[in-house]
């Protein structure tokens, strides 16, 4: 296939999956794995500029799913969310670890990629979703982008902790991340506030934005690391910027847009097109056992706490919470490309992990979306439940 004509056939499964996302009433997101699987079943491989933009597009997702935490929910509901994190974390990861060394036969650190890989709830899809079905500021909505920061969280720090080889980039690469969180959670006022760059055409704070995660990127580069965590804690502490008033709440929405209608579609078609049908397919049972393991293990670790903290939308909660791609990626290429892990476990893991961004989403959309989730919250908390 001619290199040139690449742009042009993913110009064409981004805009069809748009059609096809307004007709069925499902999350884009899902569409354009959809997407990419099929093209790439077909041949279609993901050029370098795509790696990178995808990349970013995970970067930008993060950031954005950082900015809906609500910062003042997450310190009422504290317990709540670090409890179902907490669970949503370490159940997954030990029946992921126990499958895979046990059952699958896999090496020590296959198996802890396995359980890591499955741990992870996906912030790109849940704050995907949830901005689709405008969930993204009800009172589920931020419990679950609290819960699933929770997860992830303790994804990272397991990946850091069994894996990390620390090196003089690697301790850059945190001190900068440190260094730039902070100073822009301080003075990123003078850009949003300042009259000269208000209601530009040229957009300057997106471009501001985009300025401090390619930062992260460089650096976690450098550093053999990756920007997704410090990318999330940047969004987390940067939501305040956003609330304060109409002006940044618009600068808000303007990036959203943004990275809705070029960036993200990206993200999500590349990660289609690392699904191999022809290795799902010759390990069908393995891939299916592992799956089961995902799912069983997510509600096992969720769906009773989300039954007693959110009443409203237990089951959409745990539906969301199992999926898997964003930090699970991660984990399978950090282990792809340390040796950890061959090919075919690659391409299993990575099937398993786009199947569990798809099905349980559209579970969750055409059985169990939560009826006036901010309704039931309100009046859970009006009648004195914690």
């Amino acid at each position: 296939m001619e290199a040139d004509i690449i742009p042009l056939i993913v110009g064409l499964l981004v805009f069809i999956s748009s059609l096809i996302s307004l007709k069925a009433g499902l999350s884009v997101a899902i569409i354009e794995i959809i997407s990419g699987v099929i093209a790439g079943a077909f041949g279609l491989t993901a050029e370098e500029w795509m790696m990178y933009l995808a990349g970013f597009g995970g970067i930008v997702l993060t950031f954005l799913a950082g900015a809906a935490v609500d910062t003042g929910l997450m310190k009422a509901k504290f317990k709540e969310s670090f409890l179902i994190g907490l669970f949503s974390f370490s159940i997954p990861f030990a029946g992921g670890f126990l499958c895979a060394h046990y059952i699958a036969g896999w090496t020590l650190y296959a198996s802890l990629i396995t359980g890591i890989a499955l741990s992870e709830t996906s912030l790109a899809v849940v704050y995907s979703v949830l901005v689709e079905t405008n969930l993204s500021n009800s009172d589920i909505g931020r419990m679950l982008m609290a819960s699933t920061f929770i997860t992830n969280t303790w994804t990272a720090v397991a990946l850091s902790i069994l894996f990390a080889k620390p090196t003089l980039y690697a301790a850059v690469f945190v001190l900068v991340s440190i260094a730039v969180i902070f100073i822009a959670t301080k003075f990123s006022h003078h850009v949003f506030d300042n009259p000269r760059l208000k209601n530009k055409v040229i957009e300057p704070e997106i471009k501001y934005i985009f300025l401090l995660l390619l930062v992260f990127m460089y650096f976690a580069g450098l550093g053999a690391g990756h920007a997704i965590l410090p990318a999330f804690v940047l969004g987390l502490f940067m939501s305040k910027h956003f609330i304060e008033t109409s002006e940044t709440r618009a600068v808000k929405n303007r990036l959203r847009t943004v990275a809705f209608a070029v960036i993200t579609p990206i993200f999500f078609i590349v990660a289609g097109l690392k699904v191999s049908l022809p290795v799902v397919i010759s390990s069908l049972g393995l891939f299916i056992l592992l799956f089961a393991v995902k799912q069983f293990t997510k509600f096992a670790g969720v769906y009773f706490l989300a039954k007693r903290f959110i009443p409203g939308g237990s089951m959409y909660t745990t539906l969301l919470m199992s999926t898997g791609l964003t930090f699970g990626l991660i984990a399978i290429v950090f282990g792809l490309s340390s040796g950890f892990i061959n090919q075919v476990q690659y391409s299993v893991l990575a099937g398993v992990l786009t199947i569990s961004a798809l099905i349980p989403t559209l579970v969750a959309q055409r059985w169990f979306m939560p009826v006036h989730s901010e309704d039931i919250m309100d009046m859970d908390r009006g009648n004195g439940k914690k």
